[in-house]
């Protein structure tokens, strides 16, 4: 018998929240993704499966949709990352791809990502010592993707001017937070 037990992405029971003066840095890997790309052909028929299954329309080139239990950011032309809770959509990738058939290409991302919320006033001056987003111009739910040290991660807006969540390559976890920190030590 295996005594298997989850670990954060930083390799953790628990995930790491880390407090500083105006900026909290959160770990959360209570989340399910899901990529979903439209097959050429099946653009508008993939949109509207998709729509019928998560309750909201394919967000267009840097725009998302924040809701429960499903929200989704574009990626890329023709292509969604749909996220959901973990412990309700531990299948989200299997449900999806039962929704839009041959319509749309859906890959599991869950464990190919790690995400940290940042939130508070100090924020716009830690994402401006790491990266070229203007939080200043995205709205609730939008998305960019971004170069943050040396990865390639996305940005998303879960709250204007207030809070993003940062979404990264999981083999690159301890970066990415190590970025985060240095960054907010530096600026806070």
């Amino acid at each position: 018998m295996h005594k298997l037990k989850p670990t954060t992405a930083l390799g953790a029971d628990k995930p790491q929240i880390d407090q500083f003066d105006g900026l909290e840095i959160a770990e959360r890997p209570d989340f399910a993704l899901a990529s979903l790309a439209a097959r050429q052909g099946a653009e508008a028929q993939c949109a509207e499966l998709a729509k019928a299954h998560l309750g909201f329309d394919l967000p267009a080139a840097g725009q998302g949709h924040l809701a429960d239990p499903h929200s989704g950011f574009w990626m890329g032309a023709d292509q969604w990352m749909i996220s959901a809770p973990q412990a309700s959509h531990e299948d989200l990738a299997a449900a999806l791809k039962t929704a839009v058939g041959d319509a749309g290409s859906v890959s599991e991302q869950t464990d190919g990502w790690c995400r940290f919320d940042l939130s508070g006033p100090g924020l716009k001056a830690v994402v401006e010592r790491l990266c070229n987003a203007d939080l200043t111009s995205m709205a609730l739910g939008d998305a960019r993707r971004v170069r943050l040290e040396h990865l390639g991660c996305f940005i998303w807006c879960l709250d204007p001017g207030q809070a993003v969540a940062i979404l990264g390559p999981r083999s690159s976890a301890a970066s990415l937070h190590h970025a985060l920190v240095g960054a907010a030590l530096s600026a806070l």
